[in-house]
Formats: structure tokens, sequence, C-alpha cells
């Protein structure tokens, strides 16, 4: 099989080196891997370290609908934000490996190429983004640690070399060395990109966030800035209103900001009622009863491809799917009954998923709402389970064009005694230019469940993305804004989850906001429909909202209109928002900037309100 490749001396070597190497050509044959071997219903993936210490990475137990795979280390449960590094001379503004650890990483290359050449490996080839749109890849993997490929494997799919009519050249290969995590980084996850000829990703952990799937992002996104297009961190989906209307929306944001959920229908109450929010100083419910939501049919669940080949010069974006598997958080799901559309798709599949962080039996049935626990009476914030495309009801494979553009917010409670920046409406109309401000900054935000971390307001940087991406936040905010500038048809909204001032409502403010503007069509707002918000960072605000008959409270889109939050409070959370904002847009002021991306910033850092906004981009006329 290694005559179908083409690779550089130093791999083909490591693996005439190596004692066995399994080429896998299929789903199927990773998963016979993935527990340990064909048959084999439970496995522990372990490593004996130099010292001679044997140390116990995963278990993982064959059930009936796939692999089921749990980490012994709660820690390994979810992605470190701080993991990745770059080991080569090319421009970054991210962290050196010399500067981070001290030493150059080209003996610790050849270490892990050592390493790596010692044991029974897995390796198969696979497609970056879409073919011929991207870049081909390869992952080597330890033998033991095949339910790491299965999943990578799943989120990236398999290409079948013997199908091939000629030899394959991976332009970016990822290798797995998961005992260097103990011996060279003090158990902290690490992933190092070195952009050589070949784009080289090491692995040294064995959770696939960092890796298989953000590092083989951060892959695709280095061949996007040398090429000038993005890889966007977004989820779309194809709305099919009860009228017949179809309107696609595109939901960015950071880590759990609500991407998977906007795919999801809204989660109703026994009796049909769709739980508005709750109010966490009166205890007072609220919910609306809407009898029909809409269709939908999934593009994309994390990753947009926003290639030159698929845009129309029609004013809007064009996208489609970066993966052939979505890795879905399901830490919402905790009893049986509240996703029907996720828990049928899980339990029922087809074929063979990945499970992480699910309390399973070998032999039985992995249930998504039975999470493991990280201590007693504390349950994994981040349960997983990856699900192919291909079995998604009503997903859609080609590229679909842009309406509305979203970007959601993990927001905390705010109230008159505790002020945050929670002060977000259900949702905000936003001009082009506040919207590129907007992913600029991209506030991680509040409980975030799917990183170690905790609830301070950070930054994840350009497009959400930044964590991500290898080179410099410059050249992303450059190459964002050229996407805004073409693609002015295209409409802009901000949403928060979790909390609308002093009302918990989990991800209710954008299915409710996916529903309200899918009916509208294409509609635009009158000018009596919205008023500057009270924060100029908001955009504009709705004076009202009504969905099949049903009136959306007004405090629930002005968030100073609530009484337990009222004017003060909302603005010292509007201070310490525009405080982040100017913290983190100070950074973009390098030379390199668009000369427009400097005028909107400045005018950020001067306290413009949304008409200058308006200005610089416009309002979306879509």
């Amino acid at each position: 099989m290694i005559d179908k490749l083409i690779l550089p001396g130093e791999i083909v070597a490591l693996l005439a080196k190596a004692p066995r190497v399994a080429f896998a050509g299929s789903i199927s044959e990773l998963e016979d891997l993935a527990c340990g071997g064909k048959g084999v219903q439970a496995y522990d993936v372990c490593y004996t370290l130099p010292d001679g210490r044997t140390l116990h990475e995963a278990s993982v137990v064959r059930v009936k609908n796939g692999i089921s795979a749990n980490y012994s280390d709660p820690y390994m449960r979810r992605r470190d934000p701080d993991c990745m590094v770059i080991a080569d001379g090319g421009r970054t503004d991210k962290p050196l490996f010399a500067e981070r650890f001290g030493y150059d990483f080209a003996p610790l290359r050849l270490e892990t190429f050592q390493w790596l050449a010692q044991q029974p490996l897995a390796v198969f080839a696979f497609d970056m983004g879409r073919p011929g749109a991207g870049a081909t890849a390869l992952a080597i993997c330890p033998a033991n640690a095949g339910f790491f490929a299965f999943g990578l494997g799943l989120l990236q799919g398999v290409l079948d070399l013997d199908a091939l009519d000629k030899p394959y050249r991976p332009s970016t290969i990822l290798f797995i060395a998961p005992p260097f995590r103990h011996t060279h980084f003090q158990g902290k996850q690490v992933v190092v990109h070195h952009r050589v000829d070949t784009h080289e990703i090491f692995s040294y952990n064995l959770y696939p966030g960092p890796s298989a799937k953000k590092g083989v992002y951060g892959a695709l996104i280095n061949v996007g800035a040398n090429q000038g297009w993005v890889t966007a961190h977004c989820s779309a989906v194809q709305v099919v209103t009860p009228y017949d209307n179809i309107v696609t929306f595109m939901h960015e944001g950071a880590s759990g900001g609500g991407k998977s959920e906007m795919l999801q229908q809204p989660h109703r109450l026994p009796d049909g009622r769709l739980p508005i929010g709750k109010n966490i100083l009166s205890g007072e419910e609220r919910h609306i009863e809407i009898q029909r939501t809409c269709e939908l049919h999934p593009v994309c669940d994390d990753m947009g491809l926003c290639h030159p080949d698929f845009q129309e010069d029609n004013g809007k974006l064009f996208l489609t799917d970066a993966e052939d598997g979505w890795f879905i958080r399901v830490n919402h799901i905790k009893s049986y009954g509240t996703d029907h559309d996720i828990e049928k798709l899980s339990i029922h599949p087809g074929r063979s998923l990945l499970f992480l962080n699910i309390d399973a039996a070998p032999g039985a049935t992995a249930l998504i709402w039975e999470h493991i626990s990280d201590a007693p009476g504390i349950p994994c914030p981040n349960p997983r389970v990856i699900i192919p495309r291909s079995i998604v009801p009503n997903a859609v494979y080609d590229k679909v064009a842009v309406d509305i553009r979203s970007f959601g917010v993990r927001t905390p409670p705010c109230t008159a005694e505790q002020p945050s920046y929670g002060i977000l409406g259900l949702f905000h109309v936003l001009p082009a230019s506040l919207a590129w401000l907007w992913r600029l900054v991209a506030p991680r935000g509040y409980s975030n469940p799917s990183i170690v971390g905790g609830d301070e307001l950070e930054s994840e940087g350009v497009g959400s993305y930044w964590p991500f991406a290898t080179g410099r936040r410059v050249d992303q905010a450059n190459l964002l804004l050229r996407q805004f500038q073409q693609t002015l048809k295209t409409r802009y909204i901000l949403i928060p989850n979790q909390h609308v001032g002093a009302w918990e409502t989990g991800f209710t403010p954008q299915w409710l906001a996916r529903d309200y503007l899918a009916r509208r069509g294409h509609a635009r707002f009158l000018s009596d429909q919205l008023a500057p918000a009270r924060s100029p960072l908001l955009g504009y605000a709705l004076k009202s909202m009504r969905i099949e008959g049903a009136l959306i409270p007004p405090w629930l889109l002005q968030v100073d209109l609530q009484p337990e939050v009222g004017p003060a409070a909302y603005d010292e959370g509007a201070r310490r928002l525009r405080q982040f904002f100017h913290e983190q847009l100070a950074t973009f002021l390098e030379p390199d900037l668009d000369a427009i991306g400097r005028q909107i910033i400045e005018c950020c850092l001067s306290d413009g309100s949304v008409y200058d906004y308006e200005q610089l981009l416009g309002l979306s006329d879509g």
C-alpha cells in the first residue's frame, strides 16, 4: 500500500521500520481496530513510560451502536485552549515551541518518529475540506489507539488508496504519540504544528478535539490563508417554514456558542409548550406555544468551507460542509425525551458511532444522557458523539447561499445586584462592520462546557477560529473583512444563549430567532421595528416580536427594561463589554490591517454609534 503514497523519505523509513502497519481504506477497517481488534469487547489503552510506569489513558468498549471511549484523567475530557504551539520559522502570532518549552523541536520530532517506528500502526488517508477544494492528508496513529483513528475517520472521512488511479501525495500528515504528554509536557495536551513542505501535526494526546478536529481545522485554515479564502467556524442550516419559505442560516461563535444547537429543534415540554426561560430571582417561568416549528435541513455542524469555487456574484456568501462527521456535544441531554432527533439517531444509527465521556458497558447500547462522572456527583460537562453526516436526515450536500449570518455568545445572568455582560436581548440586528468586530473579538463566554477554563470573559479571536489558526491575526482579519465586503446581501444578527438578563434561557433565543426570521423570509425590517440598542456594540434591538400570534415580552428584547436589571446595571455591563472590545481590538492595529478595517476598529475605540458603523460597510439590504 505504501507504493500508493508519495511521502518524505523519513516517513517512508518510519513506516518500513514499524513492526506492523495496518493501512485502512474504509471506516469499517478503522472500527475493527478501535477496540483492540475485531471482535474484542473491551480494551484498555495503556502506555509504558521509559521509567517503567504504565499509564492508563482510556477505556474502550464495543457497544451495539458503535464504540465508547472514556479517559481516565478528567482533564483529558475537554480541549485545552492553550494546547497549540508552532515549531517552524513561518509567520505566526501563536506561541513558539522553543519559547514555551525552552528547547528546539527538531530532536523531539525525531524522537517521536523513533517511538512510532517501534509501534504497530494504523494509517489512512483523507481529504481535508472537499476533494479539490481543500487539501490532502494522512494520519499515522499507534494501533492500540484505534478508537482515536476511528473518530478521526468519522470526522474527516477515509480514502481508499486502492481505488485511486494515481499516487496520493498528502500535504498534511498527522502523527499521534500519546505517551509524550507524560514524558515531555507534564501531562498537558500539546499539539505541535510544523509547517514545512509537508504540514506536520504532532498530537501528544488522545482527546480528538485539539488534533483530529481542531488540528486538522488549523491545517485547513492555513491552506485558505495562503490561497485567500476562509473555513468558517460555523454551523449552517436550511430552514423550511410551514409556508414553504426557505431561509439559510449560518451560525458562528466560540466553543459552546450554539453551533450544534442551531441544527436542533427546540426542546419542548411534555405538553408541547416551548420554555422561553426562568427568572433566576423570582422563579417565574415563561413559555410560548408554537403549534408547528420549522423543518430543518442541516448543511454543516462546525466547519463551513467558503472556497472561491463555490461563490456566486449575487452578494451572498456561499459555503458547504468541510467535514464528513459532526462532533456533537450532548451535555444538555440529561434524560430520555430531551431531543428526540439526536436520541433516535444515536441509538439506532444504522452504522457505528464513536461516543466519548458516555458511561457504557460492553455489548450494551450507549445512551447519550448517561454521562460519565468527573468526580462523585459531578457529571462530565463535555460528553460527545461523532455522527457521520451521511446518516443525518435531510442533510444538504451542495453549496448553499447564506441569508442570515448569526453569531452566538454564552452570556451570564445580569441583575441589579450582580451586573455583567449578560445584557444581550433575544437577538440583535447588526450592521456588517459591527458583525465583523464581533468575529474579531469572539467572546468565549460564560460556563463553557467544551474547554478547560473558567467563566471569565475571554476572546477566541478572529472568526472564533483563532485558537486553531497557525498564522497571524491580522491576515485572518483581512480575509474576513474581504468576505464581508463581498457579501453585503447576507444579513447579520447577534444571539445570546444561557441567559437574557435575569432570565435563564438555555439555547431558546437562537431557536426563537431562527423560527421568527425564517417566517419573515426576505422581508426587510421597517424603521419602526428596530431601535438602536442602549449599547452601540449591540447594534439594533427589536421593539416587538410576535411568532404565530404569540408575543415575546419586550423586556426579553431590551434587557434594560427588566426590573431585575434596570438601566444602571445594564450600563455597567455595557461598560465591561466596551472595555473588553477595546482591549481585544487594539491588538489588530498593525500596519498590514486593511484601511477600512482600521476605520471600523477606530470607530469602536472612539465609541461610535450604530449609525457610524452603518456608514462604513452598511446595513445589509438582503
